[in-house]
């Protein structure tokens, strides 16, 4: 990783360009009506023609540029002349790897939205130094799981120095409408989940425990099981804390697991479901307990500015790191939260964190620590 306090501008017609990898899929077609309505120019790319042309039709005027994972020569066309790639296009362990790549030998930056864990180890491997290099971002994991957990985390400890002892991630949802991008990387992706003790990442383990968690309204109190995304990756990276666990709803993972639950269904004419979700993280430093919260609707919309915000803050040089970087390392975590309260999330972060936000504080003391 290396500090840089503006990264390096492109010509100005590529500055505004973002390739959109997997544009056709269910996150990508969010992910291409924000980066319109935020004013930058989107350029469709993915695997299959047809449905690229049918997103195409919806935004006339976008250039569209398919190309398949395994075509070397494609995607190193599709990447030509953008600012950056965003990568929606699922499972990560299998489009991550070449759609980076060719990013970063193009001299653009990267961002994608996984959740999976070993995908974002890979990339941190793989462009811990090419990128620095070539001076670009390469910043995986930028959405509802991953970037939410570790921005919040990040605002939470802020500069109160000392030691981060632990970090806690719930992940409050009503219900999970999965879609059958989702349904294909929960099966490809079987390795082990992993959580930080003592400092370093270990295997979770088969078993489960789960334990009761009290979600701001209308979630309110919820069974939650011990299930760490990619979240636990980035925050190791960066936090340096002892311990790391993540947990999510117990209910709405038994409806992901059952094959007969529907796919998300619009609610409004955005195309967003009714869903509900809360992300809650409590950090220790010190002895003492932050909480910083997030609340929304619909997991999957709610990345779109997620990423896209991440997309323009790289973009005009509001980035405090290149490389291979998670969010928090990247960004000023309170800003870039607030700037996306109240329209795309509600957040509440304790006082006196990150960037000296004045929202709510629930700090105490926890015995024994």
């Amino acid at each position: 990783m290396a500090a840089m306090e503006r990264l390096p501008q492109r010509g100005p017609r590529a500055r505004g360009r973002v390739l959109v990898y997997g544009a056709y899929g269910h996150t990508g077609r969010f992910v291409v009506a924000e980066l319109v309505r935020r004013g930058l120019e989107p350029v469709l790319s993915g695997r299959d023609a047809d449905r690229l042309a049918g997103v195409g039709r919806l935004h006339p005027g976008a250039e569209v540029r398919p190309a398949a994972i395994g075509d070397t020569a494609a995607l190193e066309e599709a990447v030509r002349g953008v600012a950056a790639v965003v990568n929606c296009a699922g499972p990560f362990l299998d489009t991550a790897g070449p759609v980076s790549a060719a990013a970063v030998r193009a001299g653009a930056h990267y961002l994608d939205v996984t959740a999976e864990q070993p995908s974002v180890r890979a990339l941190y491997r793989a462009h811990d130094a090419d990128a620095a290099a070539a001076g670009v971002v390469v910043l995986p994991a930028m959405a509802f799981y991953g970037g939410l957990a570790d921005l919040l985390a990040s605002a939470a400890v802020g500069g109160r120095g000392g030691p981060v002892e632990a970090v806690t991630v719930a992940m409050g949802l009503d219900r999970w409408w999965p879609t059958e991008g989702t349904r294909i990387t929960g099966r490809r992706n079987t390795a082990p989940r992993l959580a930080v003790a003592d400092g370093r990442l270990v295997p979770v383990g088969a078993s489960s425990p789960t334990r009761t968690w009290d979600f701001p309204a209308p979630l309110g109190r919820q069974e939650v099981v011990r299930l760490p995304f990619s979240e636990v990756i980035m925050m190791h990276r960066h936090l340096g804390a002892e311990r790391i666990d993540s947990y999510l709803s117990e209910a709405p993972l038994a409806e992901l697991r059952d094959p007969a639950t529907p796919g998300p269904e619009a609610a409004d004419r955005t195309g967003r479901s009714s869903q509900r979700f809360a992300v809650d993280v409590r950090v220790v430093v010190g002895g003492v307990e932050h909480r910083a919260v997030a609340g929304g609707r619909d997991i999957y919309a709610v990345t779109a500015p997620l990423v896209v915000e991440a997309v323009t803050r790289v973009l005009d040089g509001r980035v405090r790191a290149g490389g291979a970087v998670a969010p928090g390392e990247a960004f000023d975590a309170a800003d870039f939260l607030s700037a996306l309260s109240p329209e795309a999330l509600t957040v509440e972060l304790p006082a006196g964190g990150a960037g000296g936000a004045d929202a709510i504080s629930r700090e105490k003391p926890v015995p024994g620590r």
